[in-house]
């Protein structure tokens, strides 16, 4: 199968403030004197793996050992502090639903903004966009400014368009809990059609089961390191040992 995404020995340094202000006074006194600390924090350190096109590939790992660091790098919104990613094919990130969009422009308005950013052209957007409002169920909300509503409603129409316009590599953070359970259940199940459909999926999940039950291979971060990569049985039987010590 081609290779889709090399990640070559990619770390992540990000400096720390460890003064510890506990206002904004105490913050710029202690900048003016030149008393400013900062550390070095590695959220990435020489991670290196690759995924070939079509496969799905679920990331592990406790809260802060880099999962989240690592899709954002993908993405193309963190430049890594040394290393490098190479991908060859368009990515839709679902990593915070709705960050793209302009609240004060409408649901279709922000449509196509965030088709835009996804490097989709107008035409395209246009021929999906009755596909997109559909799935989303917002027909009788499309013209009201984003600010208008909920978050729920924010997250549907965010989830519809990141998913609806096939790409090529789906980037995926926590987020298939979206709307209510019937529209979860709908959500869940275009996740499916797009996996079987050839979409290749980097997702970071909690949930061992769905991991295993979506995923054809996985990978395990700890303090910012791969531990291991391999099958999902494997993987996340080390991985769910290793939480039991």
């Amino acid at each position: 199968m081609d290779e889709i995404i090399r990640v070559d020995h990619v770390s992540m340094n990000f400096r720390k403030n460890v003064n510890h202000a506990t206002s904004m006074k105490e913050w710029v006194i202690a900048k003016l004197k030149g008393q400013l600390k900062y550390e070095d924090f590695f959220a990435l350190n020489d991670v290196s793996f690759t995924v070939s096109t079509g496969e799905v590939v679920g990331i592990v790992g406790t809260n802060g050992s880099g999962k989240s660091t690592l899709l954002k790098v993908i993405s193309g919104i963190y430049k890594p502090t040394s290393g490098s990613v190479v991908t060859a094919g368009r990515i839709a990130p679902m990593l915070e639903l709705g960050s793209g969009f302009d609240y004060e422009l409408s649901g279709r308005e922000n449509v196509f903004l965030n088709g835009a950013i996804m490097g989709y052209s107008e035409e395209f957007l246009k021929n999906k966009y009755d596909e997109i409002l559909a799935f989303s169920e917002l027909e009788d909300f499309i013209e009201q400014p984003l600010k208008t509503y909920s978050s729920g409603m924010i997250m549907r129409l965010a989830f519809s368009v990141a998913t609806l316009v096939n790409p090529e590599i789906l980037i995926v953070d926590e987020i298939l809990a979206v709307g209510d359970e019937r529209f979860q259940k709908k959500s869940f199940e275009r996740m499916m059609n797009l996996i079987h459909g050839g979409t290749t999926v980097l997702m970071v999940s909690h949930n061992l089961n769905q991991i295993q039950e979506i995923c054809s291979r996985a990978i395990w971060l700890n303090k910012g390191s791969l531990v291991l990569s391999g099958s999902t049985e494997e993987v996340c039987g080390a991985y769910h040992q290793f939480m039991m010590q």
